[in-house]
């Protein structure tokens, strides 16, 4: 095997071959929801007490005072202060893109009367307080910040408390300048399960939210899945995935990188690139292997290419559409000379990328729609994050007396055909008013 699989859809072991890519052995911990699960009970029941231990033990810290967890705006802004001025200003940028987009998606409340005078209707608010989970340690994502935090403002929430992790008591000023950009209202400094949990169940100093956005580790997947019902939850989001659709006229270069940029998560993202065009993949894949080593997360993208990439030859591009249908791929890039031409026959995909000029890694920093997409398939059912996310909806319901006569009888029919007495006598008991 090369440095990427390569598949061809015509053979007869193609379905089982590919079917093994989409396996991810990133959650095959088996002790995991244990673990998670203990670490969420200890927050429930002993508050701040478990928050501290849990977070001197993982993060390396020896914080004695629950209070030196958190930072309120000045302390943002201190920490923000080392960021350089290139980084602020596309920063700022970005922000100002991401809020415009998701200004677009703020629903409003309506009403209508109907032919019996009755009133119905939906409100729509905003959620109180909402949690953002941001990755800290290994790795900082300001964009994060951003797409989970904006949308959170522009629905209306009154409070964002952001949660980061501080190994070693060190933090970003990327993320805290993100963060003060986003407009987050609070700042605690911890991460991992404990934060997920002292979010969901709230502590002595923490409040407990309505709902946790943001990505994280897999004891943080786990332990918004386990805290799931409590609060909402944007996702458990899997592994990071990328597949695309190229004719060959698209640079072969290009579309490397694009590979690249998606496999450099880590070692389980996965990257697949689909063509009618033998010779364009070839082509590819020469420049897989001349470019890989100047990359500086070598290791991870070849792990990554090796684990779960692939190059698929496919027959055609409606074949190729359909595969991607299929898949339901977070990130789709359309590498076509006309991308206009497949977009009708998309069905399901988290972001759809539309030409030779629209990289994915643009969409994750400053488009403007949000990078948190759905993955592993559930694009076939979820959305991307949005204001939506960060808004209930109640029906409104007012009904007149003629309405109360026309519809109590048909309640009370509906009623008895399911048995249920009370719900019949109390749609009818109403009727009795027009007599």
């Amino acid at each position: 095997m090369g440095i990427v699989n390569r598949l061809d859809i015509a053979d007869t072991d193609f379905d089982a071959a590919f079917a093994r890519l989409l396996v991810s052995p990133a959650e095959a911990d088996v002790g995991l929801a244990e673990k998670v699960s203990s670490i969420v009970a200890a927050v429930a029941k002993e508050g701040d007490a478990a928050l501290l231990r849990f977070t001197n033990e993982f993060d390396n810290r020896s914080v004695v005072d629950a209070a030196a967890l958190h930072l309120d705006l000045a302390a943002m802004e201190a920490a923000a202060a080392p960021v350089g001025s290139l980084v602020r200003e596309a920063l700022t940028h970005a922000a100002r893109r991401i809020r415009d987009f998701h200004q677009r998606q703020a629903g409003a409340s309506w009403q209508f009367e109907d032919e019996s005078g009755s009133l119905l209707g939906q409100r729509i608010s905003a959620l109180d307080r909402v949690g953002v989970y941001v990755p800290g340690g290994r790795a900082s994502y300001p964009s994060s910040v951003l797409m989970n935090a904006i949308p959170a403002k522009v629905a209306g929430v009154s409070a964002v408390v952001m949660v980061v992790p501080a190994p070693h008591d060190e933090i970003s000023p990327a993320v805290m300048a993100a963060a003060c950009l986003a407009g987050v209202d609070q700042v605690v400094t911890i991460g991992g399960a404990q934060a997920i949990a002292a979010l969901a169940h709230g502590t002595e100093t923490v409040p407990r939210v309505d709902k946790i956005v943001g990505p994280g580790n897999r004891f943080v997947a786990e332990a918004k899945r386990q805290v799931f019902g409590r609060v909402g939850i944007d996702m458990v989001a899997g592994p990071s995935e990328i597949l695309i659709i190229a004719d060959g006229s698209v640079s072969p270069e290009w579309v490397t990188m694009d590979l690249f940029a998606q496999a450099e998560h880590d070692e389980y993202a996965q990257a697949v690139l689909i063509c009618p065009d033998a010779a364009y993949l070839d082509a590819v894949a020469e420049c897989i292997a001349f470019k890989l080593p100047t990359l500086s997360r070598q290791a991870i993208v070849c792990a990554s290419l090796k684990n779960r990439g692939a190059l698929i030859k496919v027959p055609d591009l409606s074949a190729a559409v359909a595969l991607s249908n299929s898949l339901a791929p977070e990130h789709l890039e359309l590498a076509v000379a006309d991308p206009q031409a497949l977009l009708d026959d998309i069905t399901a995909a988290g972001a759809i990328f539309m030409g030779a000029m629209s990289s994915e890694a643009v969409g994750d920093y400053c488009a403007g729609p949000n990078h948190v997409l759905p993955t592993a398939g559930s694009a076939r059912f979820a959305s991307p994050l949005g204001v939506y996310d960060f808004q209930r909806r109640s029906s409104v319901i007012q009904i007149s007396e003629e309405g109360a006569h026309v519809l109590g009888e048909v309640a009370s029919t509906l009623a008895k055909a399911e048995s249920l007495e009370a719900h019949g006598l109390s749609a009818a008991i109403r009727m009795k008013g027009r007599e």
